[in-house]
């Protein structure tokens, strides 16, 4: 893919790669004929905490464990649900839940899956043993940064391959490739920051969690032509509505996209309420509307159809009500280029090397926004 990375970061390099795969034309099938409509589910799962088991190989087994209930539960979905069944979505950190203070080295090495690791040939197996899309999140490593992890959303096709990874880059206490910018677009590139994934399902793009509240991310999925937000999530439920409620009808409506949102089951191992996060995963349509929504408890009820056509034919529509076609990107471009909060590149060193992640970092970092802001008077 082309790479759109500002100038000063448009090094030359022989390692850069996109982590996203097109898919060819002849597997999407012909869009001039009648775009599918498929069923998706968001297939909520309990999580279990690794911060709590003493090191690698204990917690490795744990995960394992966590695989083959997901094998389980994701066949008799396929099996009840039937062929319509496409696209399934999981929550986040489903194999690891997140790191209880540990260092980043530490977490990485227990609870981070490797780019090519067994893990992800189990996810490979899952989804191609039942023909699935499968959608997820995990902790990864990755070997241009040693010693780190990024929050990893991932899509597997049923032919078992991983065909897209995006790391997230709104993250609390773990590094984000925003932390070491320069060097990760030199990598990858700004279309691996934002890979689509174009499919014979549509083209989809994964919002990890929390990121769900920044609608740059989003738009800048819907500006390269994804049309189904998978979100994978681990989040407070209630059943009032929460501020990523409203905001996974605002991601839908504003992109003219579906959101398929997986929250967990429950986090168990773990010294919160094992309750906390539990239940309310949903499939929202491109008009905004909850199509399906899950009470509490591991669940496949947030399952619904995904209607392409109609999706397409709203997006060609003018009117008031497309929004994406109307966006004025250039008016804001230069508010965007002359403002700085979250600085770039905070974990890199100006010889191009990589600092310790210390977790104490990253609230530091956010002091001294908030302190400069204030000084000059934005907040």
């Amino acid at each position: 893919m082309k790479n759109s990375a500002p100038k000063k970061a448009a090094k030359k390099s022989t390692r850069k790669k996109s982590l996203a795969v097109k898919i060819p034309a002849k597997a999407r099938g012909d869009r001039s004929s009648k775009d599918p409509i498929y069923t998706a589910t968001a297939m909520q799962l309990a999580t279990y905490s690794l911060a709590k088991y003493p090191d690698r190989e204990s917690a490795r087994a744990r995960m394992a464990t966590t695989l083959d209930y997901l094998a389980e539960k994701v066949r008799g979905a396929k099996t009840w649900m039937g062929p319509s069944l496409k696209l399934v979505v999981l929550p986040e950190y489903l194999l690891t839940s997140f790191p209880e203070g540990e260092p980043v080295p530490q977490w990485a090495d227990k609870a981070a899956l490797d780019m090519n690791g067994p893990e992800y040939d189990r996810f490979g197996e899952i989804a191609q043993d039942n023909g699935v899309y499968l959608a997820g999140n995990a902790y990864e490593k990755d070997s241009h940064f040693p010693g780190y992890y990024f929050q990893t959303s991932f899509i597997v096709a049923p032919s078992g391959d991983v065909i897209l990874r995006y790391r997230r880059l709104n993250s609390m206490f773990s590094p984000s490739p925003h932390d070491v910018w320069d060097k990760y677009l030199d990598i990858y590139g700004l279309e691996g920051v934002f890979p689509v994934a174009d499919t014979e399902i549509g083209r989809l793009a994964p919002i990890a969690s929390e990121e769900i509240l920044y609608p740059e991310v989003a738009r800048c999925f819907a500006m390269r032509g994804a049309e189904v937000f998978t979100h994978s999530s681990s989040e407070f439920a209630s059943p009032a509505q929460t501020r990523k409620d409203a905001a996974k009808i605002c991601r839908a409506v504003e992109n003219i996209a579906y959101v398929v949102s997986a929250n967990t089951g429950g986090i168990r191992d773990t010294d919160l309420p094992p309750d906390s996060s539990n239940g309310g995963s949903r499939i929202i349509d491109f008009r905004g509307e909850v199509l399906r929504l899950s009470g509490p408890g591991d669940s496949s009820g947030a399952s619904a159809e995904i209607d392409l056509t109609a999706l397409r034919r709203e997006r060609r529509k003018t009117g008031l009500n497309n929004t994406l076609i109307r966006q004025r990107f250039e008016a804001y471009a230069a508010s965007y280029a002359g403002h700085a909060f979250q600085p770039a590149n905070s974990l890199l060193k100006k010889d191009g090397s990589l600092r310790a992640p210390k977790r104490e970092h990253f609230v530091e970092t956010q002091k001294s926004v908030i302190a400069r802001l204030a000084k000059k008077g934005i907040i």
